[in-house]
């Protein structure tokens, strides 16, 4: 049996991408950018004013002169003015191009200002430094240089880019197809009422909800444990998707089919089951020119142990994300097991009052425990390597909540 790193690096040997697509600026936030964005200009694209105030030429002020005349207002948005007189300043407005003949900004709030017949007059009571409030044209970029590389998800900052550059369609990684697939006759659908040898589906829509936090959207069915049946209407859907999760129906009880029912259809079996604790049973594969698949045990932790630790950083990389890492974290209780595993336990995150990251693990009934994950920020992975973790040493946790501030 696999080590879980093993079976992630086998996993990743089969990350290649879903293509590149276009899209307009406003369906590309989210997305991972797939060109590189150049300045097509000199950002600032000229000598930009940052505060409301008097422009003056320094040299004026330098000779002892302190009292200027307005020589016209410069708004934002107009053309550039030229100053036509040394003796005098030109009111410009934040965001305006630095009027012609001048070089130096007084803001409003250092100027005495008196208005006599029609006519304003700008003291100058305080010290005035030569170039100040000016952000001057191309000090954030020069024309041609790269602002954004492929690889980064786009996200508000990069939109900004992206509009500024006036990229109005941007090349980004193209999305997967997904279905995702519950077995089981003991699930029925949500607005259902189960009997009481039933359950509803759930796994599929934490399934759902995660890949959509990804943008992914993805389908879902509901497929009976019967053999025949399960493949006559699995099958009809392989070539049709990109990536296949299923959940359940992969463990050696005698109605688990799928296994069978993905060999027979000529699955390239990756991964066989990994050693750790939950969703050891996991199943990785890949279909003849068709769907990768992931193939997960029915019980909720398992599935999302699995999708936390495996799915998720696998897509990430298929889209051309960097490989994700998770985060160190203090356990904040000692935990002791029956054995050496790998163990993913749910924890809530949260922040000591010396600024440590710590872990609290969740109470919960096993890994059929639905409730407990509501609670969870994600899974701590605990090492093979013991079977007793001290609190206060520090063990990665891979998140699965994507508003999880850490």
């Amino acid at each position: 049996m696999m080590t879980v790193s093993e079976a992630y690096n086998a996993m990743l040997r089969t990350a290649a991408g879903f293509g590149v697509t276009t899209v307009l600026l406003e369906a590309a936030e989210g997305r991972v950018l797939r060109e590189t964005v150049h300045a097509d200009r000199p950002f600032p694209p000229y000598d930009r004013v940052t505060v409301n105030g008097l422009a003056i030429a320094f040299e004026s002020y330098e000779r002892g002169q302190r009292v200027f005349g307005s020589g016209g207002i410069q708004a934002a948005g107009m053309p550039r003015l030229q100053l036509a007189n040394l003796a005098d300043g030109m009111e410009v407005m934040r965001g305006s191009v630095l009027p012609d003949l001048t070089d130096t900004i007084v803001p409003f709030d250092q100027l005495e200002v008196a208005e006599h017949e029609g006519f304003r007059r700008f003291t100058v009571p305080g010290n005035v430094q030569p170039g100040h409030h000016i952000h001057r044209k191309g000090a954030d970029a020069h024309a041609g240089k790269p602002l954004l590389e492929p690889g980064v998800r786009i996200g508000p900052a990069e939109i900004g880019v992206l509009a500024g550059t006036g990229k109005a369609e941007v090349k980004v990684s193209a999305l997967p197809k997904v279905l995702l697939v519950a077995t089981g006759n003991e699930l029925v659908e949500v607005r259902e009422t189960p009997e009481p040898h039933q359950v509803r589906m759930s796994n599929v829509y934490s399934l759902a909800a995660g890949l959509r936090e990804m943008g992914i959207p993805a389908d879902i069915v509901h497929l009976a444990d019967e053999k025949p049946r399960m493949a006559e209407e699995l099958l009809p859907l392989l070539h049709r998707c990109d990536v296949l999760i299923c959940t359940g129906a992969v463990g050696d009880g005698r109605f688990n089919h799928l296994p069978e029912v993905l060999a027979e259809a000529g699955m390239e079996k990756i991964v066989d089951g990994v050693g750790q604790k939950p969703g050891k049973k996991i199943l990785f594969g890949r279909m003849p020119g068709g769907p990768v698949v992931f193939a997960l045990p029915g019980n909720p932790q398992s599935v999302m142990t699995n999708y936390a630790r495996y799915i998720r950083p696998w897509l990430e990389v298929c889209l051309g994300l960097p490989d994700r890492k998770p985060v160190l974290a203090k356990l904040s209780e000692t935990l002791t097991f029956a054995r050496p595993l790998e163990y993913f336990i749910p924890v809530k995150l949260y922040v000591s009052g010396e600024a440590v990251l710590q872990a609290l693990p969740i109470p919960h009934q096993g890994s059929g425990d639905l409730s407990a994950l509501a609670l969870a920020d994600g899974f701590m992975a605990l090492p093979s390597t013991s079977n007793v973790f001290e609190a206060g040493n520090a063990f990665p946790v891979w998140i699965f909540r994507q508003n999880s501030p850490f």
